[in-house]
């Protein structure tokens, strides 16, 4: 194997973490020059290009082989930086982890404030939860909370929690599904908040109220959890969020449950390369635990 040098694997994800061999030299408190040089000495030494240097930069395949090497080094630095009981710590020791916007909301931070206030840091990079394996796949992350349950060729896969997903409205608009109809042509016809595009949980719901395969939605994107309630508390249309979110809200009389037997239930996993790391180790328990 090629003897490879750290700093320059350091580099690496450092023009992938800010995007830009700038921003890079910024996070290193190196010149941009000297970024370069370390990228070209990573590009010989093992004979290919690590980056397409276009905008945004895309890293190549075996860039992204590098990456992934990158982080798994890093996490093992962290390990032996908690293990020399070093006080100073420099700015890439974090663990970079990929979560659903749904559990940062809702249960994760509290899962992880152990780990946090035990001096861990992480990086917390936010996706669909059916995308964030893609993020692991790519060697950006070290770890991430999704919905597929086969782990990757040198990963592992365990189950955490299930969330359940129900769907509401503001009074106001409850009443006028109500006085309609629950039906097809009313459903079609009523804005859904949705988080994104590539969100279809409103969808799935909806499908499965109907006993339909497939339904189309007028769909309304708020790409943050906490944005999309305080939508459906102003009347924007009915959103499908996740129970521990809504049920204070409809129990108090500010949303309406929305065919509450229809439920969506969503199994996480956690996945995580199968390096050597306490640091992910006690990650991985943290998140496993159901705090109360």
């Amino acid at each position: 194997m090629h003897n490879l040098d750290p700093a320059a694997l350091s580099c690496l994800a450092a023009i992938v973490d800010e995007g830009s061999f700038e921003g890079a030299a910024q996070l290193l408190t190196i010149t941009q020059s000297a970024v370069s040089h370390r990228l070209k000495a990573l590009e010989s030494a093992v004979g290919q290009p690590m980056l397409v240097r276009s905008r945004p930069l895309v890293l190549t395949q075996t860039g992204k082989l590098l990456l992934r090497y990158a982080r798994q080094l890093n996490a093992l630095q962290v390990d032996l930086s908690r293990d020399l009981s070093r006080n100073e710590r420099t700015l890439d020791e974090r663990i970079p982890i990929a979560v659903n916007a749904d559990s940062l909301a809702t249960w994760l931070p509290k899962s992880l404030d152990s780990i946090v206030q035990r001096g861990i840091r992480v990086e917390i990079l936010v996706d669909d939860q059916d995308f964030t394996h893609d993020w692991l796949k790519q060697g950006s992350v070290l770890g991430c909370v999704s919905t597929v349950s086969q782990a990757l060729q040198g990963c592992s896969a365990t189950p955490l929690r299930t969330m359940r997903y129900v769907a509401a409205a503001a009074p106001r608009l409850a009443q006028s599904i109500l006085e309609t109809g629950f039906s097809v042509q009313t459903l079609t016809q009523t804005p859904f908040i949705v988080f994104n595009r590539k969100d279809d949980m409103q969808r799935q719901w909806a499908a499965t109220a109907l006993g339909l395969k497939r339904v189309r939605l007028l769909e309304t994107y708020v790409p943050s959890t906490e944005a999309s309630v305080r939508c459906m508390l102003m009347g924007w249309g009915i959103g499908v969020a996740p129970e521990s979110l809504v049920q204070p809200l409809i129990n108090k009389g500010k949303l309406v449950a929305i065919e509450p037997t229809t439920f969506i239930d969503v199994q996480l996993f956690w996945h995580r390369w199968l390096v050597s790391s306490t640091t992910l180790d006690s990650i991985g328990e943290a998140l496993a635990q159901t705090p109360t």
